[in-house]
Order: structure tokens, then sequence, then C-alpha cells
């Protein structure tokens, strides 16, 4: 049997009270893309609640941190004004707790169920009117699991990508090293903000109610197949 996962980092644009002033006239800059991914929690959200599984997400805006990175790179300009010691206290307080809590929920899966599907969500302002897919080229289930649902998307007049090589940022590398091997599978799902913020090329509702429910047929599909073949590096 199969388990899932879902994840959002960029779920919100929320500023703790305390570097409420580190942002002080630049809310606009917050609460645009660049601070969050817009549809990216309402999205995961409908995930969860049809697979009734827990929902790990980002707590706070990507201008604090950005929970996909590491290092300086978590940093954005208004971060970095921060001292060392307070960038520090964020992490704790916000990434180690986002990590965690995927570690723990991975590793109690892994041990009720054959496997994990990992589906990460986001949605982005660059691929209007568009879904896209991306899967690492080394874990064959994720691959089988997100060709067969592109060709449900395909099949219903989305217009969607399957990018089969795609580059793991820190935290799914991060996840990768831990739980190696096919049992863990992660599939990263990036829907264009304009379903959400204008409803085209589909209406927000129905797009959401088609990709819940399209999902558990793909993932069948997938796993009914002997074997994935040798997937092309390219977007198809």
């Amino acid at each position: 049997m199969n388990s899932y996962l879902f994840s959002c980092e960029h779920a919100t644009c929320a500023v703790p009270e305390a570097y409420r002033e580190l942002f002080r006239g630049e809310e606009d800059v917050v609460e645009s893309g660049e601070g969050w991914e817009p549809g990216s929690l309402n999205l995961a959200q409908a995930f969860s609640m049809k697979f009734r599984t827990p929902l790990v997400h980002g707590d706070v805006t990507r201008l604090l941190i950005d929970l996909e990175k590491d290092g300086d790179e978590r940093w954005s300009r208004f971060a970095l004004k921060l001292p060392e010691a307070t960038r520090a206290k964020v992490a704790d307080r916000h990434e180690r707790p986002f990590r965690a809590q995927l570690l723990q929920r991975i590793a109690e899966d892994l041990r009720r169920h054959a496997s994990v599907l990992h589906v990460i969500v986001h949605t982005s302002a660059e691929i209007d009117g568009r879904v896209r897919l991306e899967t690492p080229a080394e874990v064959p289930l994720a691959q089988a699991i997100a060709s067969a649902w592109r060709n449900q998307m395909r099949a219903a007049e989305l217009d969607v990508l399957h990018f089969h090589d795609a580059e793991r940022n820190a935290t799914e590398a991060f996840l990768a090293q831990e739980f190696a091997g096919q049992s863990y599978a992660q599939l990263r799902l990036t829907v264009a903000q304009s379903f959400f913020l204008e409803g085209r090329p589909w209406r927000w509702e129905t797009l959401k109610k088609f990709l819940v429910d399209s999902l558990p047929p793909a993932v069948d599909e997938a796993r009914a197949l002997s074997g994935p073949g040798s997937p092309s590096t390219a977007p198809v």
C-alpha cells in the first residue's frame, strides 16, 4: 500500500510580530509573489483533506527564511539585515521544526507502508496557465506516477509539462539522503498562479478537484506497470 505526504514551503506571507519592523514600509513586497506562493496552501490543504493526512507547511514568509534553501541562500535582502545570532534563532524556530516534521512523517509512514509518495506543492507566476511536474531521475516510482498523472491532465486538455531530471532543492536533497531507495518518491507539483488569482484557463475550484481526484488513478496506473522505462531528461 502506498502512503501520501503533502508539503508546502511557501504557504504564507506571515511575518511574526518580532520581525515586523524589518519589513515596515515593504508590506506590498511581502504580500507579493516574492514573499509567498498564492494558492499553494489552499491546494495543499485540498490534497491533505482528500487523503486524510496531516499537511506539513511553512509558517512565515520566505523573505524571512526560505525553507527550500540552505546556508546563506535562505536569507533575503531583508533577513540579511538581522544579526547572525537572530537569523540562527529564526532557523531554529521555523526551519528545523519544518524539516523535523517531514522526517517524522516519512519515517512513521515507512514503518506502516511499503512506500511514500511525497507531493511538494508550489504555485508560480512564471508558468502562466500551465501545470508543471518535476521528478528526480533516479526515482522510477515518482517518474511513473508523474507520467501517468501528466497523461490524465493532457486528456483533460490541461497544458502540462513533466521534467524527468529535476534538480532537488536543499530540503528535498536532505530528505532524499535520509530516505534513500525506491520506498520514498518525491514529486514536485507547480501550478500557475493564474488559476488561483484570475480563474484562468480553469476555475480554481475546478482545477483543485481535478488534481485531487486524478492523483489516485495515476498512482494505481503507475504501480500496475511492469517497470519504468528510460526517461528522457527533457520536459515532455
